[in-house]
């Protein structure tokens, strides 16, 4: 009798073991496997965006807008007749822990895709992870010319488009190009001056694109000036300036320094209008600036609330009810397009497959977004307008297409 009771505890053990090792094959949504598939309850979509840290103001728009349209998207059904699970990871506006998010989110954490950084030094941190592991990446707001794709002596590298990565934004150079014939052209701008970002790729790649093509419409740089990310006083610059003439400023970078080199330019008397891109886009600008500075400032965007499109407006009525009246800014309307077009790629895909929702992003086209009815080219780059916005008072008071 003692016998056949150790048997049967021994059988009851082995039972036991052999449950809890079928659990562990099952998954717990972290795995990798089942968690943002066809077998799981809901499709995992990686957030990895700058939360906190020096550009924080972009990923925090960005991902109130991804959050608004899958709320919109959950509510109408989801996709594939799944919700949509938002993996959300704060990369703190940092390279390497960028790299480490995006290694958790495809590796651990089951998502099918992965949505976010803003910048584009950020996201290209994330491109060979992503490569690697055959997930869709898509940004709203990485501009840099050599996100999906490489570039050597100024000319895109045959076969270089990187297979998982998309954007829906312009690139630097477009909006470089777009930027210095409305110096030209609508401002009559002959003279510029560049002061510029010399320790970023974006500020780089929109100086070099804005001086090809203004010098090329006949216009002359005067001077280019650079400093670096994190600095505060920009006197010295600013005071190399005097005595030379100059119609504008070309100033590409983010709002951190801009903010502070406008407010120290108005200071020292230098009345001329200044033009940027996307990065001056943030309610921290004018914090810094202060809004009697930010007069005659005028920047390339994807986005503007003035705009009376049907689209837009619908946008600008839903968000603002969701957030307590706040008017949304233009990565806000990216991080909406992203999610928003994302959920369509899984949809055309007919499965939460990665490789297949690669290949609906890729082919996609005429998409009706709140930034801009766009379609993906061969270089999984956004083909779409671009507005630029001008700043009297601190705030927005035109908006109007750029002409090439």
């Amino acid at each position: 009798m003692k016998q056949m009771k150790k048997w049967l505890v021994l059988a009851l053990v082995l039972a036991m073991v052999s449950s809890m090792a079928l659990t562990g094959c099952g998954g717990d949504g972290n795995d990798g496997g089942n968690a943002g598939g066809a077998d799981g309850d809901t499709i995992r979509i990686g957030v990895n965006y700058e939360l906190s840290g020096g550009v924080a103001t972009y990923g925090q728009s960005s991902v109130a807008g991804v959050k608004l349209a899958v709320d919109e998207i959950n509510a109408a059904g989801g996709v594939l007749g799944k919700q949509i699970e938002l993996v959300q990871i704060d990369n703190k506006s940092d390279a390497s822990e960028v790299v480490s998010v995006a290694t958790r989110l495809m590796t651990e954490e089951g998502v099918v895709a992965v949505i976010g950084p803003a910048t584009s030094g950020d996201f290209k941190a994330q491109i060979p992870i992503a490569e690697e592991n055959g997930i869709p990446i898509l940004s709203g707001s990485a501009t840099a010319n050599d996100v999906t794709v490489d570039y050597k002596d100024g000319e895109i590298v045959e076969g270089s488009v990187k297979a998982n990565t998309f954007r829906i934004c312009f690139s630097d150079s477009f909006q470089g190009v777009a930027m210095a014939n409305y110096a030209s052209k609508n401002l009559g701008a002959s003279k510029v001056a560049i002061i510029q970002d010399k320790s970023s790729d974006y500020a780089e790649g929109l100086a070099a694109s804005f001086k090809e093509t203004f010098e090329g419409l006949g216009g002359e740089i005067v001077a280019q000036e650079a400093y670096t990310t994190g600095d505060t006083d920009f006197n010295a610059i600013l005071t190399s300036l005097a005595g030379k003439e100059y119609d504008a400023i070309w100033l590409p970078g983010y709002y951190q320094e801009v903010g502070l080199i406008i407010k120290q330019a108005r200071a020292l008397g230098i009345e001329v209008p200044v033009l940027g891109a996307d990065g001056f886009d943030s309610p921290v600008l004018a914090e810094l600036a202060g809004a009697d500075a930010l007069h005659d400032v005028y920047y390339s965007n994807h986005f503007s609330a003035l705009n009376q499109e049907e689209v837009v407006m619908d946008f600008i009525e839903a968000y603002k009810a969701a957030n307590g009246g706040e008017e949304p800014d233009g990565f806000m309307a990216l991080g909406y397009d992203c999610a928003k077009l994302m959920a369509d790629a899984i949809e055309r895909a007919g499965e939460a497959d990665p490789a297949k929702i690669r290949e609906a992003l890729a082919s996609t086209k005429d998409f009706e977004a709140v930034t801009g009815t766009l379609s993906i080219d061969e270089n999984h780059n956004a083909q779409k307008a671009l507005v630029v916005i001008k700043l009297d008072g601190g705030v927005a008071v035109s908006a109007e297409n750029a002409t090439l």
